[in-house]
């Protein structure tokens, strides 16, 4: 009994799933329907809207046409009524000279026949009819106003709807990756029509394969691209790959994408590890606070009874000020630190930190996990090198390390860069504002290190995922000695 209904359960559950699937198909089917009839509807308008501009154009253009033979009418009109005009007044003088001439045959007086003749003489050398062309001007023809529309009737015949662009294809060779940014650039495919822009997408992978697994960032759309190549800026590179495709689009339509294309994008990405994390900072996404009152102050009720059996100042001196809770990795007493969750076995890394406002002190730097103790302040012992700013009282920079400190002249930066080379021993700080570099510790280091920040008073914002940034080659390539004393 207990198998069959097992059995039926297995059923029951394979017929619920077919009918979501089933559902999801018809909801599927009828929206694409509805889609279908949009779409025609939109297409078709916009077929005779294309129509018609066409027929206008054509309309235009005879309307011109026609205006071109009718004026040459009136140009060749104008000059034979000219004509007409000349001859006919020619004609009646013609005449008029012919009938006086006749006239005069018939005079017996030889002087006045001979003063008869002379008038006549002299008229018919001034007489228009025998200076006028005798030929119209101008001629009927109109031949040179033929048209044959064959070639552009055939055209009309070949009209046509606009191809759908044909998938670009990324020149990798062109693409580049550098200071956590991508420059994508890629190739039209042959033969296609008018491209008026391009599309392309972009989309953080675990894996340099097509296809998105599980739990991968969904695609991030740039649209109305009119060059050739574009570039991402600004990128978080906290996954191995960056995974991009494009495609081309004319006034109609969007082509196939293209085959994606992986961009590695190696960066060092790290949290906090808030197990180490004193109690009195407060560790939210990437930003750490100091919170004089530690892991008592959120809760309303322990801060009230607390403010009545302490009178210390909301902002004690880090001299003064002792940790209200430990852990087994907690740091406590006046260390007020907290741990990367990433280690440093080899290689280059790269991280930037930036004061947030009213910031009193703070440190960063590295450090060996294992080998701090939890009430050592970074710096403070040979587990540990950082870059030390204070605005408490006065301001100070300085370089500590093995309990030494190494006074930097220089303003207190806004954006500090940390640069370790594991391999080489090399860790230094940039202002990077001022593209300066303030310190450079060189040690073999014997283990991996983490990051470690030390805040007091106010808090520390950190930017992860960076590539190491072009502008450090100038830094690692140069003769460090004329740039800081590297001992302490």
């Amino acid at each position: 009994m207990d198998t069959q209904k097992e059995a039926l359960r297995r059923i029951i559950n394979t017929l619920a799933n077919k009918n979501e699937e089933l559902q999801h198909f018809l909801d599927s089917v009828d929206g694409t329907q509805t889609g279908l009839q949009e779409e025609s509807c939109k297409v078709m308008s916009e077929l005779e809207a294309e129509l018609e501009k066409l027929s206008s154009a054509l309309e235009e253009r005879g309307t011109q046409l026609r205006d071109i033979i009718k004026e040459e009418k009136r140009r060749k009109e104008a000059e034979l009524q000219r004509q007409l005009s000349e001859g006919k007044a020619a004609l009646l003088s013609c005449q008029e000279l012919l009938e006086f001439a006749n006239q005069s045959l018939t005079i017996t007086n030889e002087e006045e026949f001979l003063t008869a003749a002379k008038q006549i003489k002299e008229r018919v050398t001034m007489a228009p009819a025998f200076r006028m062309a005798t030929r119209p001007a101008v001629s009927e023809n109109m031949s040179q106003f033929t048209v044959d529309f064959i070639g552009e009737k055939a055209g009309l015949l070949r009209l046509n709807f606009l191809p759908v662009p044909r998938a670009p294809e990324i020149d990798v060779s062109s693409c580049v990756v550098r200071d956590n940014s991508i420059t994508v650039a890629w190739r039209p495919s042959d033969g296609d029509g008018p491209i008026e822009r391009y599309d392309l997408e972009h989309r953080k992978a675990n894996r340099s394969g097509a296809l998105r697994a599980a739990g991968e960032a969904s695609w991030e759309k740039i649209s109305d691209i009119t060059d050739t190549q574009v570039t991402l800026s600004g990128l978080k590179f906290d996954s191995p790959f960056v995974v991009v495709r494009v495609r081309a689009r004319n006034k109609a339509a969007a082509g196939d994408f293209s085959e994606p294309v992986a961009m590695e994008t190696k960066a060092f990405t790290f949290g906090f590890d808030t197990a180490t994390a004193h109690a009195e900072l407060k560790i939210q996404g990437d930003m750490v606070t100091w919170e004089p009152q530690g892991v008592k102050g959120h809760d309303a009720r322990l801060r009230g009874k607390e403010n009545k059996n302490s009178s210390r100042s909301a902002t004690p001196s880090p001299n003064k000020t002792a940790g209200s809770r430990g852990g087994r990795e907690r740091f406590a007493g006046e260390a007020y630190t907290v741990l990367g969750d990433q280690e440093i076995n080899g290689g280059c890394h790269y991280w930037e930190l930036r004061p947030l406002a009213d910031w009193k002190s703070l440190s960063v730097g590295v450090a060996y996990r294992g080998s701090l103790g939890r009430f050592y302040q970074l710096g403070k012992s040979s587990a540990s090198w950082c870059l030390y700013a204070s605005q408490w009282l006065q301001s100070a920079l300085a370089a500590k390390h093995g309990n030494r400190a190494k006074a930097l002249d220089w303003p207190l930066p806004q954006r500090i860069g940390v640069y370790c080379d594991h391999d080489n021993g090399e860790l230094m700080f940039i202002d990077v504002d001022r593209l300066r570099l303030l310190h450079v510790f060189r040690n073999r280091f014997l283990q991996p290190l983490v990051p470690a920040f030390t805040v007091w008073c106010g808090g520390i914002s950190v930017a992860t995922g960076l590539q190491v940034p072009s502008f450090m080659g100038n830094f690692v390539s140069s003769n460090h000695s004329t740039a800081a004393d590297q001992s302490l």
